[in-house]
């Protein structure tokens, strides 16, 4: 099996859990995911099965998009609902001041990874070590918020809805503690729904339990996507049946050879299709030559 099924994955479930009872509905074995999401958070997760496991180096860093539910006055180990309680406080930010707080998070920005998360440092997961009662200095990383709203605050219990526009490796405990912080508080999260990831939005995640029904009535399927929807982003080119085979082999295809749409870039990958509309893999131009970035058709399924 082949192709790209989108996960609405369920709270309790790691990512790893996900692929794993994957493996077992589908009989793929080879089968990756596009980004970890933990085990409280739900949502948008691509699960990439038999060839397109391949793609899961070469995806665009593209946006994600989050609905986070918080609760200020608080502040837990791990930064959200399931960790150990730290410390409170009494103060109770009016609806204004926490939106001014959160005027403060947009752009480009560092932030500093938490404890609690699979951040590899000197071979060891953060989390890892943050389970063992240590905790080391990390540095601060660049990530991008593009959209920050506020959806619901309830000034008497605390408690409220943000929805969050970001870049890959954002973590949203984080920016929802740094944000607490700069309202005079301090904040966990209490819930993490992820609408959007890898192109791909929220109506199109299927439950889990309905792809336990999908493989019942052996339909799994009809909610595969192909290999190359992951790249839809990216121009695309047809080539002859001889250049087809040029470019499955490996040899570079010249350009003066090709008809595009347009000139394209240096540096461009582009989703290389047969005259049968079959996808051959990705091309990258350079020099004058369409190089072969990842071949990902292997023969007749």
């Amino acid at each position: 099996m082949n192709g790209v099924i989108i996960l609405d994955k369920p709270e309790g479930f790691t990512s790893f859990d996900a692929v794993a009872v994957m493996r077992g509905l589908s009989g793929e074995r080879r089968i990756g995911h596009t980004g970890t999401l933990d085990p409280m958070a739900t949502g948008v997760l691509p699960l990439l099965l038999g060839r397109a496991a391949k793609a899961a180096d070469l995806l665009p860093d593209t946006r994600k998009e989050y609905l986070a539910s918080f609760r200020l006055g608080e502040q837990r180990d791990t930064g959200d609902r399931t960790g150990k309680l730290l410390s409170e406080d009494s103060v109770f930010p009016a609806r204004e001041e926490l939106e001014q707080a959160m005027k403060g998070f947009s752009g480009e920005m560092m932030q500093i990874p938490p404890m609690y998360s699979a951040v590899s440092v000197g071979g060891k997961r953060l989390y890892e070590l943050a389970r063992k009662g240590v905790e080391i200095e990390r540095a601060p990383r660049p990530v991008t918020i593009y959209a920050l709203s506020l959806l619901s605050y309830q000034e008497e219990t605390r408690e409220g809805a943000m929805a969050v526009s970001c870049s890959k490796g954002t973590y949203i405990r984080t920016l929802i503690e740094d944000i607490a912080e700069k309202a005079g508080t301090r904040g966990v999260m209490t819930a993490l729904r992820r609408t959007f990831a890898c192109g791909f939005s929220q109506q199109e995640a299927v439950p889990l339990e309905e792809l336990r029904a999908l493989k019942e009535k052996n339909e799994l399927h009809k909610v595969l996507r192909p290999v190359d929807s992951l790249f839809s982003e990216a121009a695309s080119v047809t080539v002859s049946g001889p250049q087809g085979v040029r470019f499955r082999n490996g040899g570079a295809l010249d350009l003066k050879r090709l008809r595009f749409a347009r000139a394209p870039a240096q540096g461009e990958r582009m989703r290389v299709y047969d005259g049968d509309k079959r996808f051959l893999g990705l091309g990258e131009v350079i020099g004058e030559e369409l190089k072969v970035k990842k071949l990902f058709w292997e023969g007749e399924d």
